[in-house]
């Protein structure tokens, strides 16, 4: 049970050393990041080209009501 044990214990040090994961991991909280900036800019103008709208259709209905 003893040699057991510490084969586990060497097995789980030499995982904690490893650092191939860590590039991964970077890649992709950046994704995530960009993925964050590209649905808040895609909210901003989405509500802009909403008011664009809205002006116009009020314009334009303004325009053939007079």
């Amino acid at each position: 049970m003893r040699p057991l044990f510490f084969r586990l214990c060497k097995g789980v040090q030499s995982l904690c050393g490893r650092t191939e994961g860590q590039d991964l991991v970077e890649y992709a909280l950046v994704i995530a990041l960009i993925a964050f900036a590209a649905t808040a800019g895609v909210r901003k103008l989405a509500t802009a080209i909403s008011g664009a709208y809205s002006t116009l259709g009020s314009t334009v209905t303004s325009s053939v009501t007079t």
